[in-house]
């Protein structure tokens, strides 16, 4: 059947930064999720002569752009201080990438450093705090999505509505948390920015995610081909390297007649 949805991978297939990795694969899909998870110290950053070349690349390859923003800064963290610095970096960020015409900016709230007694209550806090703290910068917070991560999904909502976020719904991370996926497309219908896809499974006898969608067991697969054959989004195939991204195209191009079934040579 031919798919509804829009397929992408991340900048990292290739052990090389985000441009050598749009120039090989930019053309085989239809956006990339370019991975800015570093922001310190500034240099890691992409410069605007990087930036220049993405946007080139984006109409010469008919590719568009979605942006996963630094990981080592948080808006959630439990000192102001810190939540302020992340506010400021991820302004800086989204001023930076504003030449891309991203289409969305995948935002972490994690819940982490927080004491089991008070976590929820006083991780929403702090999350409430830091995003206010990022309005002052970016106004519109509709250009964020917040994606799900170890915590209940159902976490996110509050946020959702209070600041018109939309959602990053990373479907690994249901499988590996063991959350139930047609529950949270449900609640968040209509809010879903962009869909994270990547196997789970047992790897040297560790639990691990973002590798091949050939990890997942019958039962998780037909549950995420059930969804995309009604997904019109983007869905970002959230590997970070060939073997995965190739085994992963496989899997999807047996149900999916114009996904191509690896990367050409």
């Amino acid at each position: 059947m031919k798919r509804p949805f829009r397929i992408g991978t991340t900048s990292f297939i290739y052990p090389d930064h985000i441009l050598p990795n749009v120039r090989k694969i930019g053309r085989f899909f239809d956006e990339i999720e370019l991975l800015i998870f570093e922001s310190m110290p500034d240099t890691v950053l992409p410069d605007k002569s990087e930036i220049a070349e993405l946007a080139r690349l984006s109409e010469a390859l008919d590719v568009t752009y979605n942006i996963h923003l630094p990981t080592d800064v948080s808006l959630t963290h439990p000192s102001a201080r810190a939540r302020q610095h992340a506010a400021e970096t991820i302004a800086r960020v989204v001023d930076l990438c504003r030449p891309l015409a991203p289409s969305t900016h995948t935002l972490h709230l994690e819940m982490t450093g927080y004491d089991p007694a008070e976590k929820i209550d006083a991780w929403q806090v702090s999350a409430r705090d830091g995003l206010a703290r990022l309005m002052r910068y970016v106004p519109n917070l509709e250009i964020f999505s917040v994606e799900t991560l170890e915590y209940l999904p159902d976490c996110l909502m509050p946020f959702l509505t209070a600041y018109d976020l939309t959602v990053c719904l990373d479907v690994g991370h249901h499988f590996r948390y063991g959350y139930d996926l047609n529950h949270s497309v449900n609640i968040f219908q209509g809010r879903i920015a962009v869909m994270h896809l990547h196997g789970v499974g047992t790897v040297e006898q560790k639990i691990r995610d973002h590798i091949g969608l050939d990890m997942l067991r019958p039962d998780q697969l037909y549950q995420v081909m059930d969804l995309l054959k009604h997904y019109q989004g983007t869905v970002s195939l959230e590997v970070f390297n060939r073997s995965a991204l190739d085994r992963s195209l496989a899997v999807l191009s047996d149900v999916f007649d114009d996904v191509l079934s690896r990367l050409p040579g």
